[in-house]
């Protein structure tokens, strides 16, 4: 039963019609899993299992912004998705009751933010970038704890250790300049 990958195997159970004569698998299965075949898209299953699993470990909703990445799927991205008032009400009541229990809640349709233009995200960086010299100039290290808010002077808000770990997976797609900014302050992630 099991030479072939787990995923691909339950993906074959979850066809209609699969578990015909063996009542008994479909109810090991909902004993360690309940959701092992949910009524929505095994996709929105995978990203919600994701955010549960990283608020288990973290237990800090309000960082699970758009980049934050589990697995290589943006979970940020999507739960701030399934936050829109419009997603939200499209959802099934096991969704929506799931992501509850995560003590996730839409968004009133009032305050939804409105998409960003692009050149929005072109100062993110540079900013993130002042807030870590202000945070080393201040306490002489580059160790910062993921809730971290910097103030820079003109007030701005900086979400300093989301930004170093949000770079830090990313390096690999920052361009040059952006890596050389980040070495001139003490952290060297070119290699």
């Amino acid at each position: 039963m099991l030479d072939r990958p787990v995923g691909q195997w339950l993906s074959n159970l979850r066809r209609p019609g699969a578990l015909d004569g063996h009542p008994e698998w479909e109810e090991a299965l909902r004993e360690v899993d309940e959701d092992w075949n949910p009524a929505w898209p095994a996709d929105w299953q995978r990203r919600y299992t994701a955010v549960r699993e990283m608020l288990a470990e973290e237990s800090v909703l309000a960082y699970v912004e758009p980049g934050v990445t589990v697995h290589g799927m943006d979970i940020g991205r999507w739960l701030e998705r399934q936050r829109q008032h419009t997603v939200w009400t499209g959802l099934m009541n096991g969704q929506r009751q799931r992501l509850e229990q995560l003590g996730i809640v839409p968004l009133p349709p009032e305050q939804e933010a409105p998409a960003k233009a692009p050149t929005a995200a072109l100062g993110a960086f540079e900013r993130g970038v002042a807030a870590l010299a202000q945070y080393k100039a201040r306490t002489g290290s580059l160790t910062v704890p993921r809730g971290h808010v910097e103030t820079l002077e003109d007030g701005t808000e900086v979400k300093l250790g989301v930004f170093l770990s949000n770079a830090k997976s990313r390096r690999a797609k920052l361009t040059a300049d952006k890596l050389q900014a980040l070495a001139e302050l003490g952290l060297d992630w070119a290699a």
